[in-house]
């Protein structure tokens, strides 16, 4: 992508500002000042100077290009730090040379290391040294990047083929060389700038904000650090000068390391971030969820759509695809949705957007971004009240780069309806499967958080479950086949049979799972397990098989029946489904229904085809637009539900809000 900069513009300000830019490219390659430190390790002499950071023409969070000004002189390593250097802080480094087959040489660029890893071994360097060191602001870095260029790259508007490192999104790494200083370095002696590996900032992130800024030092708190300059095995694009990523500040994985500054802290005041809409003029009065309606008559509200994003919209919400919801009731009595908004499923720009119905509304406020580390694919998340304490739980997937083969799993938590939350919490901070969180988190009967999450990246290949009996301060992962599952009948595996599985306690304290594909006998498979989910004993069902597009719903009612919410076919078939009507008539429906099971999932009664009424809709995602009447129904999405104290069921697919209650599934279908 090129950067359309007005160069009349820029070069008619007072300052002089591209007269600026070639005499400092000139003064460099003239007068290089360097040292070697103590380590070994070379730092080059960088001038102040002004230049324009961000990209007219590349994401969105590379605008508005602003004109920063960097006021003091600082040093800068001329390439990023090696295994040898590191370990000179941190011996035991050592044994994650060659991890996943990356950076085994002492001239390797260290990789494997988190934000604070990093930051603390400025500290030692400083005490080292007796002068200070300390990680680049991401104006630093980009300046230094750029090196007096206005282009997509420091040398043009395309990167030469010397600096590729396999530069394609790749969802597992290839094993590359980090040899750090083998590319030509930039016009004022820099190695590295592009490509190799990302490198750590010293910035929280943010939005840019368009004012001219003197050494700006991103924002006061956040979860995620700013990382620079691409790495191996990512697209080209993401090697720009402009482009910005980041990372948790204590996750770490093969494609992120960090060069060090010498010079004094930015004494600058960071920015202050805002509201989001989701957070904004929230009640937090305790609603005592006393029905308004009458509980043992039928009802089956209005349909509405939790999410409008129009279409066009290119970050940090995105209009093409919306898709994977969450939902859940909270203490205030309002109702709060997340779900993932992307251009692509496997792309890293992938975020997780929010929404929230407020109490005695019927329209869900206007999305907004909830939660996104910058470049880094969210695949996907969850969000539970557990009504024993009023806390509200998110769980969260997060790729090293895109797809989602190589997730890292966390939680967050909020006390006050989801206004404010807590700092990541690991579950799983190993990147790999069985990491990629599925909506319907349940609180067994013996308080155990039970997490189910997809063990497989495909449509088949099963589900796994993360336990906690400390309210998630602690976490364990329930087995992991060291083969590939058996899922026949009357089989036993550690993973649950079926992907996007949802999971309930039965009476008996067991737990019981469906799930789509891995199929038994044509049907759908249940797994039963006596043990918390270490092992699963596999079923053959009645129930119809779902595929591709479809999510199910399973979930204990306050009232005591077992709920799925399930499609009648497969996207390929059209076979449908018997309903029972008034007077024992029968007839065949299509698409999303509701059954009933009193018996602990061994048979259900009680079949009821859950349709928006007569017209056209829009399922969003997968499923557009769609034509529905009594018989036809919603034909696929990922659905989503809660119970809320008053009884009401609230259950979402991938755009459309379905209300009723347990009275209206007992009703029978109507009539076509």
């Amino acid at each position: 992508m090129k950067m359309k900069i007005n160069l009349s513009k820029w070069c008619s300000m007072g300052i002089g500002l591209c007269v600026s830019l070639l005499c400092f490219q000139c003064d460099f390659i003239a007068k290089p000042d360097r040292f070697a430190n103590s380590l070994g390790m070379e730092l080059v002499k960088i001038n102040s100077g002004r230049f324009i950071m961000g990209s007219d023409s590349g994401e969105f969070d590379e605008k508005p290009l602003r004109e920063v000004f960097l006021t003091k002189t600082f040093y800068i390593s001329a390439t990023p730090v090696t295994n040898l250097q590191y370990e000179q802080f941190d011996p035991d480094h050592k044994k994650m040379r060659g991890e996943r087959g990356f950076s085994q040489g002492d001239n390797e660029a260290v990789v494997f290391i988190s934000w604070e890893e990093a930051n603390a071994y400025t500290k030692w360097l400083s005490d080292k040294e007796g002068k200070t060191y300390r990680l680049p602001t991401e104006a630093e870095w980009e300046y230094v990047c750029r090196a007096g260029s206005l282009t997509d790259y420091s040398m043009g508007d395309q990167l030469p083929e010397s600096f590729y490192l396999n530069q394609k999104n790749e969802w597992y790494p290839i094993p590359v060389s980090l040899e750090v200083g083998l590319t030509e370095p930039n016009q004022w002696g820099i190695y590295n700038m592009h490509g190799l590996v990302e490198e750590f900032c010293l910035d929280n992130y943010g939005p840019y904000v368009g004012d001219d800024l003197k050494n700006p030092v991103g924002y006061e708190s956040g979860d995620y650090k700013v990382t620079r300059g691409g790495s191996h095995n990512t697209g080209v694009s993401y090697l720009r000068s402009a482009n910005r990523t980041g990372m948790l500040a204590d996750d770490k994985n093969c494609l992120v390391g960090f060069r060090v500054v010498q010079a004094d802290y930015p004494k600058t005041t960071p920015l202050s971030r805002g509201e989001f809409r989701w957070n904004t003029d929230v009640s937090q009065t305790k609603h005592d969820w006393k029905s308004e309606i009458d509980m043992d008559k039928p009802f089956f509200g209005e349909i509405i759509y939790f999410h409008n994003i129009p279409a066009g919209m290119n970050g940090p919400l995105y209009g093409k695809h919306n898709h994977c919801p969450a939902i859940t009731a909270l203490p205030n009595g309002d109702l709060f949705a997340t779900w993932y908004t992307t251009n692509t499923e496997e792309g890293r720009e992938l975020a997780v957007a929010a929404s929230r119905l407020k109490k005695g509304e019927n329209q869900w406020i206007e999305s907004d971004l909830f939660y996104k580390v910058p470049d880094r694919n969210m695949h996907a998340t969850s969000i539970f009240w557990d009504q024993s304490d009023d806390v509200l739980y998110h769980f969260q997937g997060v790729a090293v780069s895109n797809g989602w083969g190589e997730l890292a799993l966390f939680m967050r938590t909020s006390t006050d309806n989801g206004v404010t939350w807590s700092a990541p919490h690991w579950i799983n901070k190993i990147h790999g499967l069985r990491n990629m969180p599925i909506a319907g988190v349940k609180k067994t009967t013996s308080g155990y958080l039970v997490v189910p999450c997809d063990a497989a990246t495909g449509g088949e290949g099963g589900s796994a479950i993360h336990i906690s009996n400390d309210n998630g301060k602690t976490w364990t992962e329930q087995g992991r086949d060291t083969e590939k599952p058996d899922f026949s009948n009357g089989s036993q595996g550690s993973t649950i049979a079926g992907i996007h599985a949802g999971v309930v306690e039965l009476s008996n304290g067991n737990l019981m799972a469906l799930g789509r594909g891995n199929n038994i006998n044509g049907c759908m498979p249940k797994s039963i397990s006596s043990d918390l989910g270490k092992t699963w004993t596999y079923h053959a069902t009645t129930i119809p098989p779902i595929s591709s597009g479809q999510r199910l719903v399973l979930m204990r009612l306050q009232e005591g029946p077992i709920l799925l919410v399930s499609f009648t076919d497969t996207p390929n078939t059209n076979k449908g489904m018997i309903f029972k009507e008034k007077d024992n008539h029968s007839f065949t429906g299509f698409g999303l229904y509701a059954a009933l099971s009193y018996d602990d999932g061994e048979t259900w009664p009680i079949k009821k085809l859950i349709t928006p009424g007569e017209g056209e809709f829009d399922g969003g995602a997968w499923t557009s637009q769609f034509k529905a009447n009594k018989t036809h129904a919603e034909p696929k999405g990922y659905m989503a539900a809660t119970q809320a104290p008053d009884g009401m069921i609230h259950l979402i697919s991938s755009k459309l809000h379905y209300r009723f209650n347990l009275a209206w599934l007992l009703e029978p279908n109507d009539l076509p």
